[in-house]
C-alpha cells in the first residue's frame, strides 16, 4: 500500500495505492489518525488505485468517519472503481459515505 497526500483548500485527498488489508490496516489508521490529530477535519480518499480492501480496512474507513463526523467533518469516497464499489454497496457502507465521482467533478468548498 502506498499513499500520497494533497491539499485542496480544506480538504485532505488521500491517493491510496494497492491494497488493504489484514498485513497493513492499522498502519493506514495510524496515518488517518494522525492527520486527524493534525486538525484535518475534512479527508477525501481517492481510490482509483485500490486493489483490494478487507473487513479491517473498511473499519478503519468506518472508524475515521465517524471520528470526523463528530468534529463536524467529513470523509468523502472518491473514483471507486467497479471492484471496490461493489465491497462498500455489499458491507451496507456506501450509503454511510459522501462519494464523488472524481476529483475534477468534486466542489472543494
Amino acid at each position: 500500500m502506498d499513499i500520497e497526500y494533497t491539499e485542496h483548500g480544506k480538504y485532505t485527498v488521500i491517493t491510496v495505492n494497492g491494497r488493504i488489508d489484514t498485513s497493513n490496516y492499522e498502519q493506514f489508521g495510524e496515518k488517518l489518525q494522525v492527520l486527524v490529530k493534525e486538525g484535518k477535519k475534512f479527508i477525501v480518499l481517492e481510490l482509483s488505485k485500490l486493489d483490494y480492501i478487507s473487513s479491517s480496512g473498511l473499519r478503519v474507513f468506518l472508524s475515521t468517519l465517524k471520528t470526523l463526523r463528530a468534529i463536524e467533518g467529513d470523509v468523502v469516497l472518491c473514483c471507486l472503481n467497479d471492484k471496490i464499489k461493489e465491497v462498500f454497496e455489499i458491507s451496507g457502507f456506501l450509503s454511510l459515505f459522501t462519494v464523488a465521482e472524481t476529483l475534477d467533478t468534486f466542489d472543494f468548498n
